[in-house]
């Protein structure tokens, strides 16, 4: 989808569709508005008063456009660049399954949302809109003709636009999509050996370099934990390790490690038929971590990144590692298993000891940890746990900026911690039903050096959306991407 900008008039303008996007008071209310006596007319029929989750469509018969669409943005003082980022794709989206190829988008009236300078311009939020707005998993979908409608945006124009900050936008929207069409790939489809082969595809289109462990490696290197987890499957685990290094002096090292899981079944310790469904995308955490990768090569960050993928399939079979099995980490710690579905953080800890030993200035992990994150913040926000406060501090502003929620989770917890406690071993990898999530992050922290500042995100629950929602549709979310990738370039 192209973005451009318009400088003629309102009157002049020739395309498919204008969109508006409304606040309550902007209704009637501003007579430099586009088409402001069409608002205030529908405003005064109470057709349309700009409340949030509204929209109109008005068939256009003369003139240039052919329709022109109201969205709701509500309130003024409940106004935000999120909010407008994810009206707007709502309002893209519609527009774009109605046979609209081009659409004018103004955006002066909202100048006012965008007048700080901590948040992303009103064109940068514009391009993230535009490029997450029509994504749609359906390449395993016969396209019958007459039943099926694509998607006909094509072209975006919008009076007084920064190319620049509108490509930067298109940009952290292009690494999301990247890694949803990931996540969204079947366990029949990526395999272990198949995600790191999307990796070195990357890898060579972005100008990163990939280094694969397979099984016998992984054994020389001493990743216990990884190996436990893929032994049930006939796809072997993998350890997939990116590595983006700027042209110029890099100014700091960042690691980040994500989960991937290519089918999690739970093991012996089974899951439930209705919980198994979605589990393709238990690796959406390693597929956040690639699509980071390639919005820091597309961006030219001056940052060095590595990203650090533990991929596994956790399957039941006569070779499966057994509850009550002790495994013993990178690091040497043993691990009592107690539950096989606790396999996450089995293949974290592994991959958390390689990213210790790079000695960056922070490791980030991401990963579809632990339900019980999600029933404690439900599906629309992901739990942030850090023992270091600025680099906590640091990610809550970026997901501020780009309208991902995360909420700080303790990081520690003395009465937690003794239930990690094993008669037999170092450590158990699962604990009591509460705390749960609390549990999980502490059980990571045993495998990151003390002195190495590090946050972990529990991005279960806001892995996979049940419907569309602002920029998001149905299927893998991409969550997290836009939030790492805007930490990195600050």
């Amino acid at each position: 989808m192209e973005i451009k900008t318009y400088d003629g008039s309102m009157g002049e303008w020739q395309g498919d569709a204008a969109l508006l996007l409304l606040r309550e008071e902007d209704c009637g209310a501003l007579s430099d508005l586009p088409y402001a006596e069409t608002v205030r007319q529908l405003a005064e029929r109470q057709d349309f008063k700009g409340r949030k989750g509204s929209s109109l469509r008005v068939p256009v018969f003369e003139g240039g456009v052919k329709n022109l669409y109201l969205v709701g943005l509500g309130k003024a003082e409940a106004c935000s660049a999120a909010s407008v980022r994810d009206t707007l794709a709502w309002g893209l989206r519609m527009a774009g399954r109605q046979h609209n190829g081009s659409v004018l988008v103004p955006m002066a009236h909202l100048k006012d949302v965008f007048n700080t300078d901590s948040g992303p311009s009103a064109s940068a939020v514009l391009g993230e809109a535009a490029g997450l707005c029509g994504y749609v998993f359906d390449k395993y979908k016969e396209k019958k003709e007459g039943e099926y409608t694509p998607f006909a945006l094509k072209e975006v124009f919008a009076p007084g636009l920064m190319p620049e900050e509108a490509r930067r936008g298109q940009t952290f929207a292009a690494a999301q999509v990247a890694a949803r069409a990931l996540a969204n790939e079947p366990g029949c489809s990526v395999s272990p050996a198949g995600l790191a082969e999307h990796a070195g595809a990357m890898a060579n289109e972005r100008g990163l370099t990939c280094e694969v462990w397979d099984e016998e490696r992984l054994k020389q290197e001493r990743m216990g934990a990884l190996l436990a987890v893929g032994s049930g499957s006939a796809n072997p685990p993998r350890l997939i390790h990116l590595t983006y290094k700027p042209k110029g002096t890099a100014k700091r090292k960042i690691v980040l490690v994500g989960k991937g899981i290519t089918f999690d079944s739970g093991g012996l310790d089974i899951k439930p038929s209705n919980f198994m469904t979605t589990m393709k995308g238990d690796k959406s955490g390693a597929c956040a971590v690639m699509g980071v990768l390639r919005g820091t090569a597309e961006l030219g960050l001056d940052v060095e990144v590595h990203g650090l993928l533990a991929a596994a399939e956790n399957m039941p079979s006569g070779s499966s590692y057994r509850p009550d099995d002790i495994v013993r980490a990178r690091n040497g710690k043993t691990i009592e298993i107690e539950n096989t579905d606790a396999e996450g953080r089995l293949v974290l800890a592994d991959a958390l000891c390689l990213a210790s030993e790079l000695k960056p200035d922070a490791i980030i992990d991401l990963a579809t940890l632990t339900g019980a994150c999600a029933v404690a913040l439900g599906k629309w926000r992901a739990g942030l746990f850090s023992r270091d406060d600025a680099l906590a501090d640091a990610l809550l502003a970026a997901s501020r900026r780009r309208g991902e929620a995360f909420w700080r989770m303790p990081a520690e917890d003395e009465h937690i911690e003794e239930t990690l406690k094993s008669p037999f071993a170092d450590m158990v990898n699962s604990g009591p039903r509460y705390g749960g999530a609390i549990f999980a992050a502490i059980f990571l922290s045993r495998f990151v050096e003390k002195d190495i500042p590090w946050a972990h995100l529990d991005i279960a629950g806001v892995d996979f959306m049940d419907k569309e929602w602002g920029v998001y549709s149905k299927g893998a979310s991409g969550f997290g991407v836009r939030t790492c990738l805007d930490y990195l370039a600050q």
